[in-house]
């Protein structure tokens, strides 16, 4: 079981990269459009990452879901799992943004785009705090 815990831990870092970093990078992007008129480099390193990072989510709620199974589900876990569904919902709304970029569609202001960027800060805080107190 040790196997599931470490390839869930390495998914969940690389998964966790690309959730700080798409929301940021769409600010970039969103400059780098509007001064070039096309799609740059940015906006093809941006998708890629996303695209990438969507597969490593995948096998990190898999075996966060198998590792669970083996603990039983303590209820400390069904918490953390709320709090992982809401931070893949806003993975999904970030994949929608990153969609609407490649078509030059850019509707969110930078204010919006770091504030958002931050709630994935503030629920990855929520998540790593039930995880290490576990508080029932």
């Amino acid at each position: 079981m040790a196997w599931v815990k470490i390839i869930h831990i390495l998914c969940v870092m690389g998964w966790m990269t690309s959730i700080f970093a798409v929301p940021r990078a769409l600010i970039y992007w969103k400059r780098e459009y509007a001064r070039l008129g096309e799609n740059g480099p940015l906006g093809d390193l941006t998708f890629r990452l996303y695209r990438f990072s969507f597969g490593l989510g995948v096998i990190a709620i898999v075996t966060g879901v198998w590792y669970g199974t083996w603990l039983g589900w303590p209820a400390w876990l069904h918490l953390k799992a709320t709090l992982v569904a809401l931070l893949a919902v806003h993975y999904l709304w970030t994949g929608r943004l990153v969609r609407r970029a490649q078509k030059g569609e850019f509707r969110e202001s930078d204010m919006f785009l770091r504030i958002f960027n931050e709630t994935s800060v503030i629920g990855t805080i929520a998540i790593l705090w039930v995880v290490v107190v576990q508080p029932f």
